[in-house]
């Protein structure tokens, strides 16, 4: 399967998804942060189905939900933040889901029924320190040894906690055994994953 792992500035609409979808019509699943839909829903849905690539991602009405759409469209996970998170199936993977502090206030907990082979984890702005990323990655390898899959996370390029004005973008893929696939630290570049080859390409 082929993973595109966007890092996009934060914006109203969602134009920067609209064209990576475009630029890269080969990907199977393209995942952004946490948040980035705003409420952009059906546009995001119509996206989906016209290039056939499922979306995984954030939402805000007005507090942040979870939600994955497949590649016809059609919206197969939708849930707040902080409530239990059913596995579902996208090209034959079972996929997981964390949101956000989920990774360090819930983990795995509330991932529900069959066992994931890949958990994503979008993230809504960069870290505030760089203990925070990497308290985060520690706790990303732990969880990925222990629900023996592969994790993997991105947040937006820009925007801070709380507007504390410190933020350093994070992207990583964590393999079942704990090891770095990829980790990104103040990189904001996307990137390419196919879990078949294994093969990372940053793009631009």
């Amino acid at each position: 399967m082929k993973l595109y792992i966007g890092q996009p500035k934060l914006e109203k609409t969602i134009t920067q998804l609209e064209q990576a979808m475009r630029n890269y019509t080969d990907i199977d699943v393209i995942i952004y942060p946490e948040g980035y839909l705003n409420e952009n829903i059906e546009g995001a849905q119509e996206l989906a189905k016209a290039y056939s690539t499922s979306i995984i991602t954030g939402y805000r009405k007005p507090k942040d939900w979870a939600i994955i759409i497949n590649d016809v469209g059609e919206i197969i996970l939708n849930r707040a933040k902080y409530e239990a998170s059913p596995v579902v199936q996208i090209n034959n993977y079972n996929i997981g889901f964390m949101l956000c502090d989920e990774l360090v206030l819930q983990g795995t907990s509330k991932i529900t029924g069959t066992a994931p082979d890949l958990i994503i984890h979008p993230i809504g702005v960069g870290m505030f320190s760089d203990e925070q990323f990497d308290e985060w990655l520690t706790e990303a390898k732990r969880l990925a040894i222990e629900s023996k899959a592969v994790i993997i996370g991105a947040s937006h390029a820009d925007g801070s906690y709380r507007n504390c004005g410190i933020s350093i973008p994070i992207a990583y893929g964590i393999a079942q055994d704990g090891s770095e696939i990829f980790v990104s630290r103040n990189d904001i570049r996307s990137i390419l994953y196919d879990t078949s080859t294994q093969q990372v390409v940053y793009v631009e």
